[in-house]
């Protein structure tokens, strides 16, 4: 049984995909942007003008969905990929994204 053509390019494209992501992660920090137990909330938020988060590339962007059981509800969260302070190891200040309205 042989290899689909292209096989080994696609599986080495991912690859350095996974690493420089990796990369990233390494170097900076999640940061919640957003986050809401409303599901009503959430979607307005969702539906809103990208504006605040056009400075973030999507795969930058992270979107957990924390399942809530029992007297827990569900947590909708957004997170940003920032940068470190090189110098501090400390995040950046100016790296926050404005709340919704």
């Amino acid at each position: 049984m042989g290899r689909m053509p292209g096989q080994r390019r696609r599986r080495e494209r991912e690859a350095r995909r996974r690493a420089a992501r990796e990369q990233r992660e390494n170097e900076g920090r999640w940061k919640v942007i957003f986050e809401t137990t409303d599901e009503a909330e959430w979607r307005a938020f969702r539906a809103r003008p990208a504006g605040a988060l056009d400075r973030f590339a999507d795969e930058d962007l992270r979107v957990d969905v924390l399942c809530g059981r029992g007297t827990r509800p569900t947590a909708y969260r957004l997170s940003a990929l920032v940068p470190r302070d090189p110098d501090r190891g400390r995040d950046y200040r100016n790296s926050s994204v404005p709340p919704a309205t």
